[in-house]
């Protein structure tokens, strides 16, 4: 798969092909072609991105052929562990959530919050990376979060207490959400025309790992002598694979948004000035992803006791769960590449909302009789996070001005999804049935479709800004 991605043709983010050129030869000389070349690109919307998108290729030392590809092979691999790690620390502490309480003499309220602490995080720390990147490089910061996730891993079963759990937690989910941040940056400026390929590798290895936790996390703990301690700690080891390939580019700075990159002065001086909150386009797209991350969890919180109270048994439930996650497996692979094909991602947008409002709609009128299908239809409807994400990539024209919009979208997105699967609690509990949580559920999706086709128009937050300021 690797391999294959790496060799296909380039697919652009406005669904054209064009031919790489040769690579210019190393040391001053290549220096010289590389900025000829940039200040010769072709001017329009086209040639403004290529060129933008040579001005922030990475530079690896040498310029030799050789040390590029294998430059380019290890961050393909480091991108697959990297997102493999980004949800287990959270999907396989909800499979043993009931024994942790347990353990910890943990109640139900401080449970609750337990359950609220993955979007703060990720909307307090992710906010940060960019600024880390600018001063350490991306790969170095990608690193440091993999370490802080495997570090925080393996100490919180066993730190002692409420506190020492929470804060363990809090500290692998700092690493997490820096690294969310930092995935579309480190795709956009290594594969600058392979944005949907690239993101598509890595939203299927996002959710194989999210699956993969959720459903092995407590067989794998009965294996090891059903210890609840042993079943999370061991998750650290897999966040400890992912940090070897990242070792490697640790110094090289191509990966980061600043230090030894080629860059000219003036498209500089535009990253830097750029005000992200001046963008219509980052709103919308911010919106976007706090409609779909609360649309996500409340679904992975509450599908299976709808399902439950339906008259579904419990096993049964569970599995209808592991169903939903595993849509985004093959799907999240396959949106991105189809998304960066179209000049507008409305449709895409739309087609994603209209199984959700289908899925809520059968889970109201026949949650059992036709429990399949409405899990099959929540699980592609949750697809819209690859299409976020896709997103997120396409609608800058730097490595740059993707990290602001990354840090925007998701620190605000995570900010928007805090309240959600909260609410959906409450109206639960006064009402005493789905009816009004299934219609809270419906009536949020309507906004998420509307500022989703509002994100995928074909325009970039940097146009956006400077017609601004212009005005």
């Amino acid at each position: 798969m690797m391999a294959l991605m790496v060799s296909e043709e380039a697919d652009t983010t406005r669904g054209t092909m064009t031919p790489p050129p040769p690579p210019p030869p190393p040391g001053p000389a290549g220096a010289a072609v590389r900025q000829t070349a940039t200040a010769a690109s072709p001017a329009g919307a086209n040639g403004g991105e290529v060129a933008r998108d040579a001005a922030h290729a990475p530079v690896e030392p040498g310029g030799t052929t050789a040390a590029r590809a294998w430059a380019t092979r290890l961050v393909i691999v480091g991108i697959v562990l990297a997102a493999l790690n980004l949800r287990p620390a959270i999907t396989s502490l909800g499979a043993l959530l009931e024994e942790v309480r347990d353990g910890l003499g943990m109640s139900g309220t401080l449970a609750g919050l337990l359950t609220s602490v993955p979007p703060l995080c990720f909307a307090l720390f992710g906010s940060q990376a960019p600024r880390l990147a600018r001063r350490f490089g991306s790969g170095a910061v990608v690193c440091a979060g993999m370490v802080a996730i495997a570090t925080g891993l393996l100490i919180r079963p066993f730190v002692g207490g409420t506190a020492g759990f929470l804060a363990a937690t809090a500290f692998a989910l700092m690493g997490i959400a820096v690294s969310n941040v930092l995935m579309p940056v480190i795709v956009k400026r290594w594969f600058p025309d392979r944005v949907g390929s690239m993101t598509g590798l890595y939203s299927m290895a996002l959710a194989l790992g999210t699956s993969l936790a959720a459903a092995v996390t407590v067989p794998m703990t009965d294996a090891l002598g059903g210890s609840w301690r042993t079943g999370l700690a061991v998750w650290a080891a897999l966040a400890v694979v992912a940090v070897v390939p990242w070792l490697p580019l640790v110094r090289e700075r191509g990966t980061g948004t600043g230090g030894a990159e080629r860059v000219p002065a003036a498209v500089r001086r535009e990253d830097d000035a750029l005000r992200i909150t001046h963008s219509r386009t980052a709103w919308a797209l911010a919106c976007f992803f706090g409609l779909q991350a609360t649309a996500a969890y409340i679904t992975m919180g509450w599908l299976p006791q709808i399902f439950r109270d339906a008259g579904v048994p419990a096993g049964e439930a569970g599995v209808l769960l592991a169903v939903t996650m595993a849509m985004g497996v093959p799907l999240a692979f396959v949106i991105p590449r189809v998304a960066t094909r179209l000049p507008h991602q409305g449709p895409v947008v739309i087609a994603l909302g209209a199984c959700g409002l289908a899925g809520y709609a059968g889970l109201y009128l026949a949650p059992a009789g036709g429990a399949w299908a409405w899990a099959l239809l929540c699980g592609i409807s949750n697809c819209a996070f690859p299409l976020a994400l896709t997103m997120v990539g396409m609608r800058a024209k730097s490595s740059a001005g993707v990290a602001k919009l990354s840090a925007f979208a998701q620190s605000t997105g995570y900010l928007i999804s805090i309240p959600g699967p909260l609410l959906v609690g409450v109206l639960y509990q006064h009402s005493g049935g789905w009816g009004l949580p299934l219609a809270l559920m419906a009536g949020l999706m309507v906004p998420q479709i509307a500022v989703g086709f509002l994100a995928g128009r074909d325009r970039t937050i940097e146009d956006e800004v400077a017609a601004r300021s212009a005005a």
